[in-house]
């Protein structure tokens, strides 16, 4: 009885699990608060709301854009922390009190490029007139939401917002195949030997070679684990760059050819940009059944309907293993 109510305590112990689920806020404010104003103006043609909301937009389109690409790098630190360094490097590195400045940190630092830059009118220093010619279209009475940066805040936001994630991501998903790719050289050794193992007679008693056996299935099954997580961060990197890379590049390009770049390869790296949004609760959610879990479990305060006895009761066998000092829940 005792095994079975902290079961969903050891799942929320978990640290992705709180990334997982600050991203998701991220990304569901960015299918809220961005894309339906950006898709009405696309569909019109026009911006039908005033400059000062434009403003607001433009700063909530940046902000979260950028919440959810931090979200995506502290993600990939927590698993190099768990997964590439010793176990007690991972307790010192990742305590909770640094799991919550890190999440403060993917919502405090994005302001500081959006909010605070934009409302104050400093991305468009310089070319001012420039901006007015594109609001008036043709020189209609119609207006359109634009937002363009001049060079200094060109290079600052995307540096911030993508280039150094970017860096950090690909450092440390390198180490994570490396390491990776390690374990699976170790599951065909492992295999091997317990083929070689079960066709020599036994030497010792029953209870002796269970118990070996035990310690070798957990350990395989670690090590696959760990495989077939460095396959599904292979993608997660693929999509992202994907998807946000043409963006970045075009926003640091535009300013120093004197913005020539046409308006509907702009709008095409954009929402390029939101799918990527769009694509994340697939790739870390939805694709691992115990992030699925504990984000329900999170978001409902631990309603007891959450916790099912055939995946974190006693019933099923829902183990938990340690993989360099980080839990992770099997099934």
């Amino acid at each position: 009885m005792k095994e079975e109510r902290t079961s969903p305590k050891l799942l929320l112990k978990i640290k992705t699990n709180y990334f997982i689920v600050s991203l998701a806020f991220a990304d569901l404010l960015v299918s809220v608060l961005v894309m339906p104003f950006g898709a009405i103006e696309l569909v019109h043609q026009h911006w039908i709301y005033g400059e000062t909301f434009c403003l607001v937009r433009t700063s909530l389109d940046v902000l979260l854009t950028t919440a959810s690409i931090l979200h995506l790098c502290c993600i990939a630190l927590d698993r190099y922390y768990a997964i590439c360094c010793q176990p007690l490097v991972y307790r010192n590195k990742m305590t909770p009190m640094r799991v919550a400045l890190m999440i403060g940190g993917c919502w405090v630092i994005p302001t500081f490029i959006s909010f605070l830059p934009i409302m104050q009118g400093w991305n468009s220093i310089g070319i001012d007139h420039l901006i007015e010619e594109r609001r008036h279209n043709n020189g209609s009475n119609s207006t359109s939401c634009v937002f363009m940066v001049n060079k200094p805040y060109a290079l600052t936001c995307s540096v911030v917002a993508f280039y150094i994630p970017l860096v950090l991501m690909v450092l440390a998903y390198q180490r994570i195949y490396i390491t990776a790719r390690a374990h699976a050289l170790q599951i065909s050794m492992l295999q091997r030997a317990g083929g070689a193992g079960s066709s020599a007679p036994a030497t010792s008693g029953v209870g002796a070679g269970s118990t070996s056996d035990s310690a070798d299935h957990q350990r395989n099954h670690r090590m696959r684990t760990e495989t077939k997580a460095a396959k599904t961060l292979c993608i997660i990197m693929g999509c992202f760059c994907l998807c946000w890379a043409p963006f970045f590049v075009t926003n640091v390009v535009d300013p120093f050819i004197d913005y020539t770049v046409p308006d509907k390869l702009w709008v095409a790296c954009l929402w390029l940009g939101y799918i990527n949004s769009m694509l994340n609760p697939i790739l870390y959610a939805f694709l691992n059944k115990s992030f699925r879990r504990a984000f329900l479990i999170i978001l409902c305060c631990g309603r007891k309907r959450y916790r099912r006895s055939s995946i974190l009761g006693s019933g099923a066998p829902c183990t938990a293993t340690q993989i360099n000092g980080s839990t992770h829940v099997l099934k």
